[in-house]
Parts: structure tokens; C-alpha cells; sequence
């Protein structure tokens, strides 16, 4: 047993939740990001600002006519696979023979593919590491035992991974919409915790493929969270401070809540109260990529989803158009709401005594 932990050592094979649940499935969303979601990002500017380089047909394959966006979404299979082998320090040979694996997982696992290549990409990461640099025939051993790893645990578990996932997050979105109130507050918090924690939120509701009602409660708990801290903290950390964390991420401020994790109490009630604002009386549905939902204001990713959701429903007929509601909904969810709640509750902890000067600091 010794030897054998000797070996998982030399060969960086540690079983744990920061390694998976953390390194792993953070990179999973950069994986997500730099394929379909920058991709849905090009076509939608394409389609509004009427690009023709970015509307224009790229190569058309098997009778489908791709963009430069519609390419970018095509890879996200291969994206998150290389993402997540990047994160798990595979050897080269093993990290580009994780592009294969990565597509076919993608392709069986259907409507939760992101899910099933998250999981299958760790196998045959792994899997490859094990014979990496172990004989003599390195450039061949090592791709083929990462490819049909990958491969055979694909056939094997990418479909029910994936069914399972696209059931789970459909009775999510279902519940939203049977208890919009309840489920509004749940997953807006949820969610926004999520986007704080060292974990991936837009990994989460990619993987689910959240959207619609329960989208937009995603999108109001993450920009609970962001824009919460950005703005509570702005006597610490200034300009730049409220920059990276309302357009950056709420992560910075984690050093900040294992001190004090009180601090974490007036965006998280924020996130409590815009969610069933959200699903009840604005009835804001985040109909983008799933990922978007995630996301928050990084980047303005969730607005955009939204956006983008409003013209898929406009292409579809379920929409007349965007109207001043809409916007003003979107803004408020997204950015008014946040900052003055959040900065209220703030301000109530302070007379307590339970958050002092200096606890938001963070070191830019």
C-alpha cells in the first residue's frame, strides 16, 4: 500500500475535494467559457450589430453551416476536457489526448454533456497519468490509454450522467415555476453562495442547464453576491475594488469571510429577497446558455444571457419584442437591488458590531 500511495504521488494523482471539486470543476467553467460561451457571446454581438464576419458562414459540415461563434460552442467538449486535464497537471501527451475523449463524451451525454465530460475527463486524465512516461513508447502508449479510457468510460457513464443531470435540472426549473417564491429564494442563494465559494457556480448551472425562471433566480443570487461586496466594500477598496468584484468575482472576498463570516450575511439575504422578486413580479427568465446563469455580472455574461435569451424568444415567436420593462427589470435584479440592499444589512451589522472597518479589505 506504501508503494503504491509512492506511486499516486510521483505520478500527482491525489484524491480530493479541492483537487475535483475545486481545481477540477473550476476549470470545467473557463473550459465552458472559452467555447460556448464566448461562442453564444460572437453571435449575439454578430446578429445585433449586424458583423458580417461574424455572421458569415465559416465551413459548413454534414449540412451544418457554422460562425466563428456556432465553432467555438462546437468545442466545448474538447474545451472543458483540456480544461479540466489542465487543472488535474496532466503530461502534454496526456492533456491533447483529452480533445477526442472530450467530443465524444459531449456527444453522449446529450443535453448534460457538460456534466458527463467533466466526469469522464477525470477518469482518463487519470487513467493517462498512471502510464505516462512509464515505458520506452511513451508517444504511443500514452494517447491511446487516454483515448480509449476516455472513450470506453464515455460509452459507459456519459449517458446516464448526463440524463441524470438534464432530470435534475429540469425539475429544478419546474419547481421554480410550480413554487416560484420558495424555489426563487433557493436558488438564488444557493447559487450566489456557490458563485463566492471556491467552487464554479456557471459549472453548477451548466451542468443542470438551468434556465428559464430558475436561470433568472441564478443570475439575481450572483449578482447579489457580486455586486454586494463590490459595493459594501467600496470605503476599503475603492474603485478598483468595486470593479474586481462587481465585474470580476466575489471570490476575492473568501480570506475575508473564513475571518469574519459574518460579512457573507448582507449579500446572501440580497440574494434571499431579488430571487423571488425575480421569478414572482419581474418574471425574469435567463433563456441564454445555461452557463450564463452562473456567472453574474463577470463580465456582464448574465445579462447577456438574458439578452440573448430574449432574442432566441423574439426568433421564436414567443416574444413581441424587449420592452422598457424589461430593461428596467433587468437592472434593477441585476445591479440597484444588490447595492442598496445589501448595503443596508451592511449597515445594520455594523451597528451591532458584527462587521468592523477593515473586514472587507482586500489586498489589490
Amino acid at each position: 500500500m506504501a508503494r503504491f500511495k509512492a506511486f499516486l504521488a510521483r505520478k500527482d494523482i491525489v484524491f480530493s475535494f479541492k483537487r475535483y471539486g475545486i481545481d477540477a470543476l473550476g476549470a470545467m467553467a473557463q473550459g465552458l467559457f472559452c467555447t460556448l460561451l464566448v461562442g453564444t457571446i460572437l453571435n449575439t454581438i454578430g446578429q445585433q450589430l449586424h458583423i458580417g464576419f461574424l455572421t458569415d458562414t465559416v465551413v459548413t459540415i454534414n449540412g451544418t453551416a457554422y460562425t466563428a461563434g456556432g465553432l467555438a460552442g462546437a468545442m466545448v467538449g474538447p474545451g472543458i476536457a483540456v480544461a479540466v486535464g489542465s487543472a488535474l497537471r496532466c503530461p502534454p501527451l496526456v492533456l491533447f489526448s483529452l480533445i477526442p475523449v472530450g467530443f465524444a463524451a459531449n456527444a453522449l451525454g446529450g443535453a448534460g454533456g457538460p456534466l458527463a465530460v467533466f466526469f469522464v475527463a477525470c477518469l482518463a486524465a487519470e487513467a493517462g497519468k498512471l502510464v505516462s512516461r512509464e515505458t520506452k513508447v511513451d508517444i504511443l502508449i500514452t494517447p491511446c490509454v487516454t483515448v480509449l479510457a476516455g472513450v470506453a468510460a464515455a460509452r459507459v457513464i456519459a449517458e446516464p450522467v448526463g440524463s441524470a443531470a438534464h432530470a435534475v435540472g429540469l425539475a429544478i426549473m419546474w419547481a421554480t415555476e410550480l413554487q416560484p417564491f420558495f424555489m426563487g429564494i433557493i436558488v438564488s442563494a444557493l447559487i450566489g453562495i456557490a458563485l463566492t465559494l471556491p467552487i464554479s457556480s456557471a459549472a453548477i448551472c451548466a451542468a443542470f442547464g438551468l434556465t428559464g425562471l430558475a436561470g433568472g433566480a441564478a443570475v439575481a443570487g450572483c449578482c447579489a453576491q457580486m455586486v454586494g461586496f463590490a459595493v459594501m466594500s467600496f470605503r476599503e477598496n475603492g474603485w478598483g475594488g468595486l470593479v474586481a468584484q462587481g465585474l470580476g468575482t466575489s471570490m476575492l472576498q473568501m480570506p475575508n469571510i473564513l475571518r469574519n463570516p459574518r460579512i457573507w450575511i448582507p449579500p446572501t439575504l440580497a440574494s434571499m429577497i431579488t430571487g423571488p422578486i425575480a421569478t414572482c413580479l419581474l418574471h425574469l427568465e435567463m433563456n441564454g446558455a445555461p452557463v450564463s446563469a452562473g456567472m453574474g455580472t463577470c463580465g456582464l455574461v448574465g445579462q447577456i444571457g438574458v439578452y440573448t435569451g430574449w432574442m432566441n424568444d423574439i426568433a421564436a415567436g414567443t416574444r413581441a419584442a424587449v420592452t422598457a420593462g424589461d430593461w428596467l427589470g433587468l437592472v434593477l435584479i441585476s445591479f440597484v437591488l444588490p447595492a442598496v440592499l445589501s448595503t443596508v444589512f451592511c449597515r445594520m451589522l455594523e451597528r451591532w458590531g458584527w462587521i468592523t472597518p477593515g473586514d472587507m479589505k482586500l489586498d489589490l
